[in-house]
Formats: C-alpha cells, sequence, structure tokens
C-alpha cells in the first residue's frame, strides 16, 4: 500500500486552496464534478504524482458538513492509500467487520471508503488503479499539472487518537500492514510501498481526525516564508493551513 492522497474539509474553496498553492508551489489540477453526488464541490492539486484535495459542503446534510461542526471548523477529512490488491482488500475488510460507506466501480478504478466508527479517525479509503501510475480522481491531465520545485509528494498523514496505539494497530489490521512502531508522542505506520500514517494523543479539543500531513521539500525555505508571509505559522511555529499542521520532510 503507498500513500496517494490526503483530503481535507473546509467551510470555502478558495482562500483555502489559494494558500496551500502559494505556500506548497502548487497548482490545482482538477475540479471533480463527480463529488456532487456527497454534496460537495472540491479542488485536486497533484503533488508530483500524490494528490491533495480539499472539499466544501454546498448543500444541507452532508457528511462532511457535520465534520466541520463536529471538530468546530475546518480540518482533515480522509486518507486515501492505493493498493493494487482489491479482491484481497475486499475480503479482509467483511471479515474484520468494517462497514463500506461508499465504493466505486469502474474500469480504470476502484475505491472503497471505510466506515471512521469502523476504523477510528477519519475516512480510510483504499484505492485501486489501472495502470497502476494513473490517478482517475486526478483529473485527465493532472501530469501536466504536477510540480515538483517546491513541495515534491506527500509522505505522510497524521491523526489525532484518544488512544492512538489502539487505533494505529486497527488500521494497520485493516491494511495488512506490519504492527506500528512505537515513537516518540506516538505511534507510526510505515506503509510497504511509501509513506506513513501517525497517530498522537489529542492536541486540541477538537477530538479525534486528521491532524496534519507532511511533504517532502526540494527546499524547505520558501515553503516557511510563504507561509509566514501569509500568516499560516502558529505560535508553536508549525505552518497551519485548513486546520491541518503541515509538516515538512
Amino acid at each position: 500500500m503507498r500513500l496517494r492522497q490526503i483530503a481535507l474539509v473546509a467551510s470555502e474553496l478558495d482562500p483555502v486552496v489559494e494558500r496551500l498553492c502559494a505556500v506548497l508551489g502548487i497548482d490545482v489540477g482538477f475540479n471533480d464534478p463527480g463529488v456532487r453526488e456527497f454534496g460537495l464541490v472540491n479542488a485536486v492539486m497533484p503533488i508530483g504524482d500524490t494528490f491533495l484535495e480539499v472539499v466544501v459542503p454546498n448543500r444541507e446534510g452532508t457528511t462532511a458538513g457535520r465534520l466541520i461542526e463536529r471538530r468546530s471548523g475546518d480540518g482533515g477529512y480522509m486518507v486515501i492509500v492505493q493498493s493494487q490488491a482489491r479482491d484481497e482488500d475486499r475480503k479482509r475488510v467483511d471479515a474484520l467487520g468494517v462497514r463500506v460507506v461508499w465504493e466505486a466501480s469502474l474500469s480504470d478504478a476502484h475505491a472503497i471508503h471505510l466506515h471512521p466508527r469502523d476504523v477510528g479517525g477519519a475516512i480510510l479509503s483504499l484505492d485501486w488503479m489501472d495502470p497502476p501510475n494513473s490517478w482517475r480522481w486526478g483529473g485527465p491531465d493532472w501530469q501536466a499539472k504536477a510540480r515538483t520545485d517546491v513541495a515534491r509528494e506527500i509522505v505522510g498523514a497524521d491523526v489525532q487518537a484518544e488512544d492512538p496505539g489502539a487505533m494505529a494497530a486497527r488500521w494497520a489490521e485493516v491494511m495488512a500492514q506490519k504492527a506500528p512502531t512505537e515513537e516518540s508522542g506516538g505511534f507510526r505506520i510505515d506503509l510497504d510501498e511509501g509513506g506513513f500514517v501517525r497517530f498522537h494523543p489529542p492536541r486540541d479539543e477538537r477530538g479525534e481526525g486528521v491532524s496534519g500531513f507532511t511533504v517532502a521539500a526540494a527546499d524547505p525555505d520558501p515553503i516557511r516564508s510563504e507561509a509566514q508571509k501569509l500568516d499560516c505559522v502558529n505560535d508553536a511555529g508549525e505552518i497551519n493551513i485548513c486546520g491541518v499542521r503541515i509538516g515538512i520532510a
């Protein structure tokens, strides 16, 4: 499995997207009309061959809107990993009693969104692509939009949990990955084909959820400089946009 996409949820699309693009040196590659099914509008930004998405509710009663209300503002929404073991994944998920809240089965892509109550912390999606280096959710010409001169790729996701060890173990079980390793401040799953997911105790009163992501950078200085310029650095010196911390590797 490999980390391919992080989704954030916001109340307003353009201001968040503009800050992310400016700080990370990326561009919008696609606005997916398919998310209307969920009562959303979105913007998808390729970072190398990984993707950052921002979704915004455009009607009442959406899952994304309820998350904004429950967590008192913008924040993380989904972690999407790529797996080419489509049939094995579905059998394992069913055997573990994990509910699938949405499924897409297309000729070149397959995805299952897993219920956050059965996994913990966030919606986890297991996605299959044909060919494997493609990414349908990035749009038809995402390769032409991908930039790597500032941020090169998304390499990690952070999840805030009341019991980080238990949640990390559950995610590892669901994804059929090695047992999490304990590290200072929490637990970490290193995915076998690239990327990691870390789990840490609550740092605020917003409850469990995706709390941040990490990018590999060609040069971290422009990222930090632009974040300072746009007042996106908090008192702890962390870059914070859309209610999540952005780490630099």
